[in-house]
């Protein structure tokens, strides 16, 4: 793609489903109340036209309690290929907020989906890019990979994506230096030591994470690490002599899981990261559900990381 216009707002993401089930996932409206909108949000459809003229009128159901009408209105639909809709008004006689062309390409089993949204100005653009990120409104393509895995593939996932403005190589570092790892990954309030750290192909690391008088320890073992593109690697709680434990204060939560780290350069200077998480080997019933329901504070949990990520890049102190 192009890079954006100041009045544009882009995305672009990779999903590990052929497109047909990515354009079924988006259409069909018994999949689309699985994953439409940010963690937390259901949807209730109350008409949907899918033809150029045609429109989709429904109501968001926030986590509070409170309802946010959406109408959009179709001009193009081709399917499996592309949508164009005008979208953000609260009622059919209502002025849309921005006009969305949303693309899908094939990619052989996979699907490419790129997204523009255009608003009337600048300003406009950059205070939805604010109401975007403070509602977690880019969780809703998340949930989206994750129900396009368990439909397709029936894995149950942990995804989130955020793009940062740094070039790739800067935010391979930030990941594979302990120096710059360790002052981001934390949860606020504690602060992180690794006590041996080989971050390579065949590699581990052994950390530790305080907070007060509580210290909980946990290992990293690096499965493929390929610069600057890809970081795997699997990780469990452990107690100060690297024993595998239970999570702290969670004894029902899977006792390993397995992290996939992507790096994409976007436009010039930007790098999307991609996490993905899912349980590594057998669980039990008990664990899984434990995973499925954790999936909210697992992106509240990343998101407060990669604000203390953004905040490092940009130069500013970041602290426990």
């Amino acid at each position: 793609m192009t890079a954006a216009a100041a009045n544009e707002i882009r995305l672009t993401r990779v999903y590990d489903a052929p497109v047909a089930a990515v354009w079924d996932a988006w259409t069909d409206l018994a999949q689309v109340a699985q994953w439409w909108g940010p963690r937390g949000f259901t949807i209730t459809t109350k008409s949907k036209d899918l033809r150029a003229g045609g429109h989709w009128d429904y109501i968001m159901h926030g986590p509070d309690g409170k309802d946010w009408p959406n109408y959009a209105r179709y001009h193009e639909v081709v399917p499996r290929e592309r949508l164009v809709y005008d979208h953000g008004a609260s009622s059919a006689d209502a002025k849309p907020l921005f006009h969305v062309v949303a693309e899908f390409r094939d990619l052989g089993g996979k699907t490419q989906f790129d997204m523009c949204m255009t608003l009337a100005t600048a300003e406009a653009a950059q205070q939805t890019r604010q109401f975007i990120k403070a509602a977690g409104g880019n969780s809703t393509w998340d949930r989206l990979a994750e129900y396009l895995e368990k439909d397709n593939q029936g894995r149950e996932l942990f995804v989130i994506n955020r793009s940062f403005d740094a070039p790739i190589d800067t935010m391979f570092d930030m990941w594979t230096k302990p120096e710059h790892f360790a002052k981001w990954l934390p949860p606020t309030g504690m602060t992180m030591t690794f006590r041996r750290v080989d971050i390579r192909t065949g590699g581990d690391a052994f950390w530790s994470m305080s907070s007060g008088d509580f210290t909980m320890y946990g290992r990293f073992e690096y499965l493929d690490v390929q610069r600057p593109h890809r970081i795997v690697y699997s990780q469990y709680f452990a107690d100060e002599h690297e024993n595998i434990t239970r999570q702290p204060g969670a004894p029902t939560w899977p006792e390993q899981m397995v992290t996939t780290v992507t790096f994409t350069e976007e436009d010039a200077g930007q790098t999307r990261v991609q996490v993905r998480s899912e349980v590594l080997g057998v669980a039990t019933s008990e664990e899984m559900a434990a995973f499925i329901a954790e999936r909210a504070g697992m992106t509240q949990g990343w998101t407060g990381s990669f604000d203390k990520l953004e905040a490092l890049l940009a130069g500013e102190t970041v602290s426990a």
